[in-house]
């Protein structure tokens, strides 16, 4: 997912997109359209803060930030096939 941050630099829906995009997909690429090294690295920063997101990295006016997905209520219970047998594929005990 790509969140492009425009001429009108970081506004609410910018911030929108980018929400959305780190619920649905975790790892978000974002591209902030200026030659201006010190606005782009600001608003990557200030994305970053303001969505408690990881800068993992950024190459000129591209940066990919991360936020881990909560998880769904239930998401640890133990899901098994249909028929409630459990697979050994993969163990190598």
């Amino acid at each position: 997912m790509i969140v492009t941050v425009g001429q009108a630099g970081v506004t609410a829906s910018v911030g929108a997109a980018l929400e959305q995009a780190l619920d649905d997909h975790e790892l978000v690429k974002v591209r902030v359209a200026t030659d201006d090294r010190t606005i782009c690295k600001a608003a990557v920063e200030t994305l970053a803060r303001d969505h408690a997101a990881a800068l993992v990295g950024q190459i000129g006016r591209t940066a990919l930030l991360y936020r881990e997905r909560p998880e769904a209520p239930g998401a640890d219970a133990e899901v098994t096939p249909k028929g409630g047998k459990r697979s050994n594929h993969g163990s190598h005990l």
